[in-house]
């Protein structure tokens, strides 16, 4: 049998010593398990089309896992008063908001005729019943108990989410520091864990005031604050840039899942996340 003319060696030269021969070693595709992620799209319908809206979905299903990943640690770094590592993975979630709204520019490329062609092999599979969107929203205390019922069949992921129900949101945890600042909370806004939206607490937004009236005295919370309104900056953009594009793409039939579809989502728009930190510039 004749050899190649080409050594190891001198491939490995040619390509700037790059590793070539992986037969007893490691690859790329192997760390990262692609076999399995890329083997993960089942279109359920010949139509061109329907790939392109599987992986958009998917992908930004990994980015939310990152995200609760980011929020999960950052809660427990806030809880115990730890902030600079808060503000880095805080700024992560942001970022990652950032590329999901990007992210909605590839799926306006699709018309409303090319969605229509495979839309109803979606059957009632909808947005509004992804898990990890629920529980990123829980954590950052937009709560609520009838939203678990999509996942009452699941008993596992019910569990979860009823967990994350149930505990302080990375705001209630902001709220406690500042108390232990020193500054001024209703006693009953500490104790309560609410399974319901964060609602405006003038206290809060009182003691919020005096860290922006004094941000060199609390400068951690200062910081803090921002990275909160930043990212709630890059959720408002993401979910405006979701409502244009189901609109630009469905105008106002019903969503999939039987929501409103466009109704629903600009319903959704007006939703405060930390309520006190953006009505208090209007006080300063």
């Amino acid at each position: 049998m004749s050899q190649c003319p080409y050594s190891q060696s001198h491939a490995a030269q040619q390509w700037h010593d790059a590793k070539l021969d992986f037969s007893d070693d490691m690859t790329y595709g192997d760390y990262l398990d692609l076999k399995r992620i890329l083997s993960a799209q089942h279109p359920l319908s010949s139509d061109h089309n329907e790939l392109l809206f599987i992986i958009q979905h998917q992908t930004s299903e990994l980015w939310m896992k990152l995200m609760l990943h980011e929020l999960r640690a950052a809660r427990e770094q806030i809880k115990q008063g730890d902030l600079p590592p808060a503000f880095k993975m805080l700024a992560r979630v942001s970022r990652i908001f950032d590329q999901l709204v990007h992210a909605w520019t590839v799926l306006a490329t699709m018309t409303p005729s090319e969605y229509v062609a495979f839309r109803p092999s979606l059957g009632q599979s909808s947005g509004f019943q992804s898990f990890q969107y629920r529980e990123i929203e829980f954590l950052l205390g937009n709560k609520s108990v009838p939203l678990l019922q999509p996942h009452a069949h699941r008993p596992q992921l019910l569990a979860e989410l009823e967990k994350t129900l149930a505990e302080p949101s990375l705001y209630d945890e902001a709220i406690g520091l500042l108390a232990k600042a020193g500054l001024p909370i209703d006693p009953q806004r500490l104790e309560r864990v609410s399974t319901t939206r964060t609602l405006h607490d003038a206290s809060v937004e009182a003691a919020w005031k005096v860290v922006y009236q004094h941000p060199h005295q609390y400068w951690d919370l200062y910081q803090l604050a921002e990275k909160f309104i930043d990212l709630e900056d890059s959720f408002r953009q993401w979910r405006f840039r979701h409502v244009t594009t189901v609109e630009r793409i469905i105008g106002f039939k019903k969503g999939s899942g039987g929501t409103d579809g466009v109704g629903y989502l600009r319903k959704m728009l007006d939703t405060e996340l930390f309520p006190e930190l953006w009505s208090l510039r209007s006080t300063l």
